[in-house]
């Protein structure tokens, strides 16, 4: 019977062009023998599986070739190539430092470097999971490590780079390996798959090259283990089921359901995922990365971040033209904070059914805001109909609107469009004169960019707004404490004004009104106003903040 060789083996590359997705430091590599300009030491840092000792083996073997080729890649013809295939090479010697790590065997390691090649130009000493090796062995390689024999080359390899001294750093080229993307681990799969005459759908391989994290080795060993479950021929199904990876219609479906508010569904959803054997850990992680693919999608400058199979980037580009991306950006916050808080709770399964309920009551929010109903136009229109001669507003096409003395209600505006609020030097320019809003809809614009603090918005939505002259409006509020507090927003809210209504001279001002009786303002806005009010009933509540140290 022929013996198996896991691919990981079968497929490891034998020169520097077949090395996946490491083209930078390969080509310095290269270049390095190219010009024979080579360090006496060099450290291979980065994640597991990525080709780092699979770099330090071609890097070697390159060097002492013979005959390199016109790309000054190994002929694999000479005697120094032949016996490195057939792992009979003197010239190159591996440590695994994991179990040699102490005095000792550096001292072993140091007498061996002082005999000379015997074949080839040099002799490279590959120390894997540099890392390991213990200070009092950092230490007493540090001498050879800086000044070598002129034909020794030490390549050090580590998972670890912060764990090593920076004295051995120092003495090194340091080569940063990047994880390996997920196209280019699946166009390798699909390599593999061809040379082993296995038939996979490109979503199975993509999957798997997800799954990886990065990892080339990792990928490999996966191939591996779907081709012995599901013979030759891998599918999207049979590669999830095995790798025990969620599908992505799930997400899907749990987004519409989200985006239409339906908590019931929603949590009939993550019932059905958890029965599955799912952990609400890893569901909530795989959501926020759902989430986050909408969100690449949604502009084509960063439609390329996203690593899927082309069949399922379709239904991410369509889900993302029907999300908002408000909303997204509130979800991905409510995922995250219970991704953080998931660990440290008692009862983890409400953590996610609270998690889902609170994106439907964001999605449900943001539908009635974007939704005007067709009574509430009719309404204005009339209204705009039956307007008071005297309080005719007079809007000229070249200046701006033009309101002198009149007093206007903005009880039941209605904004017409989305304004930004970037600085401009002259606002009339980006906005012509049929989309100018009147000063009833600019300050419905204003307090929609104001909704986010409520308490503020119900002080000033249902406040009358003076026109003292074509460029001054004058806001009659309630007491000091709010005036003084919208003076430090006043200019975010000239800006938005302004722009509204192509006016770039329109000033705002702020006035407290007073009660026709007393003279005061009654009305109850900030912690301090609710607190004199309450003193005013109990005097004792004065005593019991000093007392106690406390605050309003």
């Amino acid at each position: 019977m022929e013996n198996f060789i896991v691919s990981a083996r079968k497929y490891r590359p034998q020169d520097f062009k077949s090395v996946v997705g490491q083209q930078s430091i390969t080509s310095t590599l290269k270049n390095a023998v190219k010009t024979k300009q080579l360090a006496h030491a060099y450290l291979f840092c980065g994640p597991r599986g990525v080709g780092k000792t699979t770099c330090a083996r071609i890097f070697a073997k390159t060097i002492n070739c013979s005959n390199p080729t016109d790309d000054f890649e190994a002929c694999n013809e000479c005697e120094s190539c032949k016996a490195f295939n057939e792992n009979r090479s003197y010239n190159i010697h591996e440590l695994d430092a994991a179990s040699n790590n102490s005095v000792e065997d550096i001292r072993n390691l140091i007498e061996q470097v002082r005999i000379p090649p015997q074949i080839g130009t040099h002799s490279v000493y590959i120390i894997d999971e540099v890392h390991m090796l213990s200070s009092q062995a950092f230490n007493a390689f540090l001498k050879t490590l800086e000044e070598p024999p002129e034909y020794a080359i030490f390549v050090l390899a580590t998972t670890e780079k912060h764990k090593i001294l920076p004295t051995i750093l120092s003495r090194c080229q340091i080569f940063d390996f990047n994880r390996i993307k997920v196209e280019d681990a699946t166009e390798y799969l699909a390599y593999v798959a061809e040379q082993e005459g296995i038939e996979a759908e490109k979503d199975a391989l993509n999957i798997i090259a997800r799954k990886a994290d990065g990892a080339m080795r990792d990928a490999l060993s996966f191939f591996d283990r779907i081709v012995s479950f599901s013979g030759k021929k891998i599918t999207y199904k049979d590669t999830i089921e095995n790798l025990n990876v969620l599908d992505y219609d799930y997400y899907f479906k749990l987004t519409e359901f989200i985006l239409e508010g339906n908590i019931s569904e929603a949590l009939l959803i993550f019932d059905e995922i958890s029965d599955k054997g799912f952990d609400g850990h890893r569901f909530i992680a795989g959501l926020s990365s759902h989430f986050r693919d909408i969100t690449v999608c949604k502009d084509p400058e960063t439609v390329k971040l996203l690593e899927t199979g082309s069949n399922i980037k379709e239904k991410y580009l369509k889900q993302a033209r029907e999300t908002d991306i408000a909303f997204l950006l509130k979800a991905l916050d409510i995922a995250n904070q219970t991704d953080i808080t998931y660990k440290a709770a008692q009862n983890k399964r409400l953590q996610v059914e609270l998690a889902l309920m609170k994106m439907c009551d964001i999605a449900t929010e943001n539908k009635k805001k974007t939704e005007i109903p067709k009574s509430a136009e009719s309404k204005i229109v009339n209204e705009e109909k039956k307007e008071p001669a005297g309080n005719k507003k007079i809007t000229d096409k070249k200046n701006g609107p033009s309101l002198s003395g009149s007093r206007i209600s903005i009880k039941g505006a209605v904004n017409k469009k989305e304004y930004s609020e970037q600085n401009t030097e002259d606002v009339t320019e980006e906005i012509s004169g049929e989309d100018r809003m009147t000063i009833e809809e600019a300050w419905q614009l204003l307090l929609s960019k104001l909704s986010d603090k409520p308490r503020l918005y119900n002080a000033l939505k249902n406040e009358n707004l003076t026109v003292a002259d074509e460029n001054t409006v004058v806001l009659n509020v309630v007491n000091k404490s709010l005036e003084q507090y919208l003076i430090t927003i006043k200019s975010r809210i000239t800006n938005i004004l302004r722009k509204a209504t192509a006016n770039n001279k329109l000033e705002i001002h702020f006035k407290i009104s007073e009660d026709e009786n007393t003279g005061k303002s009654e009305y109850i806005y900030t912690d301090r106003d609710k607190y004199k009010y309450l003193v005013s009933k109990n005097p004792n509540l004065e005593k019991l903040k000093n007392d106690f140290d406390l605050d309003y």
